[in-house]
């Protein structure tokens, strides 16, 4: 049982998808907050653009 334990602790495959998932949940919170400041400054441009036309 302890061997199979250090085998199991030692083990460290797992570490690279944890990793990989640390940083695609990084991106993912980047490209959302960026879509979300240029989205609503473009909303606001269209808005005022509208406005003027009419």
């Amino acid at each position: 049982m302890k061997s199979t334990l250090r085998i199991l602790w030692n083990d460290d495959r797992g570490q690279d998808i944890a990793e990989y998932a640390v940083m695609l949940a990084v991106i993912l919170v980047i490209v959302v907050g960026t879509i979300r400041l240029v989205g609503s400054n473009a909303n606001n441009v269209f808005s005022s653009v509208a406005s003027s036309v009419q």
